[in-house]
């Protein structure tokens, strides 16, 4: 079993940082792609961007561009997210996510593994 945990979370400001970290670990040596996914109350999760391992690109969501910037570490299954200039529509959980098997990195109904989710808060 893949164990996967976030971290970095908090309450800030428009226009502040913050970076979140994620682990994936257990029987994950052969995960092909980690990815990092949001949900806000009452709406439906949403895709943020995710890093293959290997024979991809990285991927990004249009709302996201430009702001967000996705590094990792394959070697020991490790995935970054640094966030710029927030806005109060980035509120939301965010969701470390891994998937076993080459394709899209996209939906996030193919990824077979998550974490508990990091509340992140971005006040006007």
């Amino acid at each position: 079993q893949v164990q996967v945990v976030e971290s970095g979370g908090g309450l800030v400001q428009t226009g502040d940082s913050l970076r979140l970290s994620c682990t994936a670990s257990g029987r994950a040596n052969s995960i092909y792609a980690m990815g990092w996914f949001r949900q806000a109350p009452g709406k439906e999760r949403e895709f943020v961007a995710a890093r293959p391992w290997r024979g991809g690109s990285t991927e990004y969501a249009d709302s996201v561009t430009g702001r967000f910037t996705i590094s990792g570490d394959n070697a020991k299954n490790m995935v970054y997210l640094q966030m710029n200039s927030l806005k109060p529509e980035d509120t939301a959980v965010y969701y470390c996510a891994a998937k076993k098997y080459v394709g899209s990195i996209r939906y996030p109904m193919i990824y077979d593994y998550w974490g508990p989710g990091t509340q992140v808060i971005v006040s006007s």
